[in-house]
């Protein structure tokens, strides 16, 4: 797959979401993305006003992450969360979907939580399925209700319950959503041959905090 280092850096969501980042490495990771043109910078909650103040007026976009790292607050909350973020500068919703309920079967309560969400963002919201917790069988259930709740993407994994984006899951995530649902590959990307390999395999946006090292290689 041939993909100018401009073309790569527009379908990445340049991310800082360990617990330990300090306002200086948020600082940096923007003037980074600022610097290769990266679609967007995913940080945490508490670091989105800082964000949002470090790439005003520019075209990179703050985003990021509700119900994180795993999806297990209640619906009300991740609804207060996702709104809470849209009013300070997010301008997309990276949320982790409720594993336990879709192991339960519990289709309702899944659907209803990402479409609360959905509702009260207002803004593109991507549901994580993470990935490595799911059969094939409950990743394309998930697909099919993320989709039919108002997703606008699907994506992979958060990078901390293990596991990462694999070419297999992306082609089962692309194969399994309608074309206007984009699929974000993130956890463990590395490497430009790895993200070169992912949007190969069908990824629309990739999910990185090695973007840096990503564009530059080759």
């Amino acid at each position: 797959m041939t993909v100018s280092r401009a073309e790569l850096a527009r379908r990445l969501d340049h991310t800082l979401l360990k617990p330990q980042a300090t306002a200086a490495e948020v600082e940096r990771l923007c003037d980074e993305a600022l610097e290769h043109g990266f679609f967007s910078v995913c940080v945490a909650p508490c670091r989105l006003p800082l964000a949002a103040r470090s790439l005003v007026g520019s075209a990179v976009l703050p985003i990021t992450v509700v119900g994180f790292p795993l999806g297990f607050q209640s619906t009300p909350v991740k609804v207060f969360e996702a709104a809470r973020s849209v009013e300070e500068g997010a301008r997309e919703i990276d949320m982790v979907l409720n594993v336990g309920a879709l192991k339960d079967g519990d289709e309702v309560a899944v659907a209803r939580d990402i479409e609360a969400v959905v509702r009260s963002a207002g803004v593109p919201v991507k549901v994580i399925l993470e990935t490595a917790l799911l059969s094939d069988a409950e990743k394309i259930q998930a697909c099919r209700l993320a989709a039919g709740a108002g997703a606008a993407f699907v994506k992979t994994c958060t990078g901390f319950s293990g596991g990462g984006a694999t070419e297999a899951d992306v082609r089962l995530l692309r194969a399994n959503v309608p074309a206007h649902v984009g699929v974000k590959a993130s956890g463990g990307i590395r490497t430009r041959a790895q993200a070169l390999a992912l949007l190969a395999a069908g990824a629309d946006r990739l999910g990185a905090s090695a973007s840096v090292t990503i564009v530059m290689e080759g």
